[in-house]
């Protein structure tokens, strides 16, 4: 099925090694997809929707000990324990593959394998990177169906190109004692056994696209991040891009869909990338990036008209849905929505109220990303698109202003290095307590971040075009514990200023922690935002900022003599500022 030699060797190895019954080449078509989704609802692994107000929509059902990624299984398998880092489960790669191997022997007897080609980035564009990965779950094929350019084309390329990432992968008995994720950076290679839940069964994403990928983009010199993509159109037509990076419960997919306020008419803003961003610099020493997926696996519960209409919209047809409730008509509900009630739960049980969600918190859509309104037409560049600003997020309820803007490149690594959020009581059952969460990388980096950061830095030797880096917290609280700032498409009053930062126009006073915005510089006209509450949003409180300084200083000691000096620096440089 492929004249790649290491292709068909591996494939058949594995065949043998799984006992597979059969295999089956995926091509990617609408038919091959049309007919795993028969063959699922046939046996139960999906059931069809209603059809009248949600066509071509499925529900899948997960076992309910797989509902969610599984870190303390996660392991990157380098040959050196330090180049995996304090910031990931480590295991040796003879070890790893041994005890992994060993549960894959025989693991897909009476089963399909199958093989997805697939390409990570649009089909024709040298930013993209290929990769093959095996399953034994037409769910999973069908999802891959929509996340990724799989099929014909991407195995063209892989034939042509000669290389590719391999993804190993099989439900097994899905029991929780026998579940591995394993990554061997070092061998462009994954191998994940024992669920079938997306961030650990769909190896194009979070496995590839970022633990691999960082690692490929290290060595090839270009970024792979935890980032979404939006293009802001101004009335004048002119659209400049921003990515941005924000740790889970900050507002991610909301801002990579945002629709502006009534107050911008003429406005628009465009979604390149709702979750991961790979950037390489051009020839023009600019930033370019394309988002690596073609379609969005998002969490549901809290989508609805209010809170972002794209993603509510473009979920309405052909969308498959894990673990959601159902209603009397057979239509998919979720925490959030005014309409409906849930009959049977995420489990397929009875629903009864008091006794529990009725759809998982961690319920998901999976859904081609052409289906968003705010598709970016230029979504599908091969060279991707000019990044004029890096955003980097947290919730934080008092420290941190809404919005600030980093010295240069070096300090603004180090904003992103120290990104911290607040957990909220669904997170944790606790409130406040502070997590660090790098760039928004902590589970996905696929090295140590200490050298990690230093990647990140030595983008500031290559060129002197690069974008301008900033931090916003959309949550900070007023006494009353209510939030200050009233964001979703509010939040493109602050991405204008943003904007206007870096084309010089927008007026910032200097503080020890970076540039804020000038009163006024804000764009407040026709808000209930007062001038007292823009002033609390953007105070920097110098007590609080030093206790954050020797905090970030306790963190970065963890990573010991990897710890680039720059940054030691950099921190050293601002806590003298908040002193003086």
């Amino acid at each position: 099925m492929t004249s790649n030699k290491t292709l068909s060797q591996w494939v058949a190895q594995v065949a043998r090694h799984t006992q597979a019954d059969k295999v089956h080449w995926c091509d990617g078509s609408d038919a091959e997809y049309r007919d795993l989704v028969k063959g699922m609802l046939a046996t139960g692994m999906l059931a069809e929707l209603n059809r009248t107000t949600h066509p071509n929509c499925y529900l899948h059902r997960s076992d309910p000990q797989d509902v969610a990624r599984v870190e303390h299984l996660t392991f990157i398998c380098s040959r050196s324990r330090d180049d995996a880092g304090p910031n990931n489960h480590w295991m040796d790669p003879a070890a790893a593959h041994a005890k992994i191997d060993a549960l894959f022997a025989g693991s897909m007897r009476g089963r399909t394998l199958y093989v997805i080609p697939y390409c990570m980035g649009p089909i024709d564009s040298p930013l993209a990177r290929c990769g093959v990965e095996i399953t034994d779950s037409p769910y999973v094929v069908a999802n891959m169906k929509i996340m990724t350019r799989m099929g014909k084309a991407a195995l063209q390329r892989i034939e042509k190109e000669g290389k590719f990432v391999k993804g190993l992968h099989s439900t097994g008995d899905l029991n929780p004692e026998r579940r591995f994720i394993m990554h061997f950076p070092e061998e462009l290679s994954i191998k994940s056994f024992g669920s079938g839940y997306g961030g650990n069964a769909l190896l194009g994403k979070k496995c590839h696209a970022l633990r691999i990928a960082s690692w490929q983009a290290r060595s090839e010199g270009w970024l792979a991040e935890h980032m979404l993509i939006v293009g802001i159109q101004n009335p004048q037509d002119e659209i400049r891009y921003v990515a941005a990076a924000f740790p889970s419960a900050c507002g991610k997919t909301n801002l990579a869909m945002l629709i502006p306020p009534a107050s911008h008419q003429g406005w628009k803003v465009w979604t390149v990338g709702d979750d991961i961003c790979w950037m390489h610099l051009g020839e023009d020493g600019r930033l370019w990036a394309i988002n690596p997926e073609a379609g969005y696996f998002g969490v549901v519960p809290g989508t609805n008209p209010k809170t972002n209409k794209n993603a509510f919209d473009m979920i309405r047809h052909d969308t498959i849905f894990t673990n959601v409730a159902v209603t009397a008509d057979n239509q998919p509900w979720w925490e959030g929505l005014k309409d409906g009630t849930p009959v049977t739960d995420w489990k397929g049980e009875p629903y009864k109220p008091g006794n529990g969600k009725a759809a998982h918190p961690n319920s998901r859509f999976t859904v081609s990303a052409k289906q968003n309104p705010s598709y970016s037409p230029h979504a599908e560049d091969a060279h991707g698109v000019p990044i004029s600003a890096i955003i980097f997020g947290g919730r934080r309820a008092e420290m941190t202003p809404l919005v600030y803007e980093a010295r240069d490149w070096t300090h603004g690594v180090l904003i992103g290095a120290g990104a911290a959020s607040e957990t909220t009581a669904a997170a944790t059952g606790q409130v406040g307590v502070v997590r660090r969460d790098p760039m928004a990388m902590k589970p996905f980096c696929g090295y140590n971040f200490a050298d990690y950061w230093n990647h990140w830095l030595s983008f500031n030797k290559r060129s002197s075009k690069l974008p301008k880096i900033f931090h916003v917290n959309w949550f900070r609280q007023g006494p009353d514990g209510k939030f200050l700032w009233p964001g979703f498409g509010e939040n493109l009053r602050v991405l204008r200023w943003i904007l206007d930062r870096c084309d010089g126009k927008a007026q910032a006073l200097s503080t020890p922690i970076g540039f804020l915005p000038a009163d006024g510089a804000v764009d407040t006209h026709d808000l209930d935002v007062s001038a007292e509450t823009m002033r609390t949003l953007l105070t920097v409180d110098r007590e609080k900022w030093q206790a954050e300084i020797r905090a970030m200083q306790e963190y970065f000691q963890g990573y010991g003599p990897r710890m680039p000096a720059k940054l030691l620096a950099e921190l050293q440089a601002t806590q003298t500022a908040l002193a003086k």
